[in-house]
């Protein structure tokens, strides 16, 4: 598949996608990068240690988030996007859920939208990345949290219907990235459960993108805090590698980048 203008292959491969949040108020790296001078030395930075994909968040999507306008929104991340257009041809992609922002983004020249609410949110979305062309990730979510016995079903479901959203826009195959929602609608076992089974969704028959970069799974299940949670953010990694995901979504490039290479050079050695 092509984001932007590069080529991206289906198999065999794990890309990175580097989250680069300009907010006050995000989990793990909340106003360390809220203003356009950071977060491009920031980009650059994670562009230097290999990542494949910049993944830029105007809104904080933690728990208990402050939901804010789309007016303030498009003025976090419009100036960063332009920037970072200027100086590298790597993908950048806009972690939103709100047609309206996607629009002043695609405007601007973002390649990719990322909605973790799967199309569902905002009924002018799935038209307009069908209308503009880019590509998207549609990520699964739900209002409520899902039960540990019907968790890996359900979550199956909720995509198929925003795979349904998307065709029916116009959206092309070719343009499509599945995300499984680790941390949204599920507790720490149904996240666990999701984790073990995600090769299953290979099946749906679109390329993966597994976010789980120190989330709260993570913390819970380890004991650790946000600070401290990359080195199993790199196993989980491994774990999506080896079950075939496309695209992992993380805050430490270089130390998933590596992890990723040395299972890869097992795995297709």
């Amino acid at each position: 598949m092509y984001i932007g203008k590069r080529e991206f292959k289906n198999q065999g491969k794990t890309y990175i996608m580097g989250i680069l949040n300009v907010t006050p108020d995000s989990f793990s790296d909340g106003g360390k990068y809220s203003s356009p001078n950071k977060a491009l030395f920031h980009a650059d930075e994670m562009i230097s240690d290999g990542a494949d994909i910049i993944d830029i968040g105007g809104e904080s999507t933690r728990p208990g988030y402050t939901k804010i306008s789309d007016e303030e929104e498009i003025k976090r991340i419009v100036p960063v996007i332009r920037e970072l257009k200027k100086r590298t041809d790597v993908p950048i992609s806009v972690d939103t859920y709100k047609a309206q922002v996607a629009k002043a983004a695609i405007e601007e020249g973002a390649d990719l939208i990322n909605d973790i609410w799967g199309l569902k949110y905002d009924s002018d979305m799935a038209g307009l990345i069908a209308g503009a062309d880019v590509s998207c990730c549609i990520m699964h979510n739900a209002d409520n949290v899902l039960s540990n016995e019907s968790v890996v079903s359900e979550t199956e479901e909720g995509l198929k219907e925003s795979l349904k959203i998307a065709q029916k826009a116009g959206i092309k195959d070719d343009k499509i990235i599945l995300d499984i929602g680790i941390g949204f609608a599920k507790d720490t076992k149904g996240n666990l459960l999701l984790l073990r089974d995600m090769a299953k969704f290979n099946e749906l028959g679109y390329p993966m993108l597994l976010g789980a970069s120190r989330k709260s799974v993570i913390g819970n299940t380890l004991n650790l805090p946000k600070d401290e949670r990359d080195e199993a953010t790199c196993a989980l990694s491994v774990l999506a590698a080896m079950a075939g995901c496309m695209f992992v979504r993380v805050h430490n490039v270089k130390a998933n980048k590596r992890a990723i290479d040395m299972a890869e050079a097992v795995l297709y050695v």
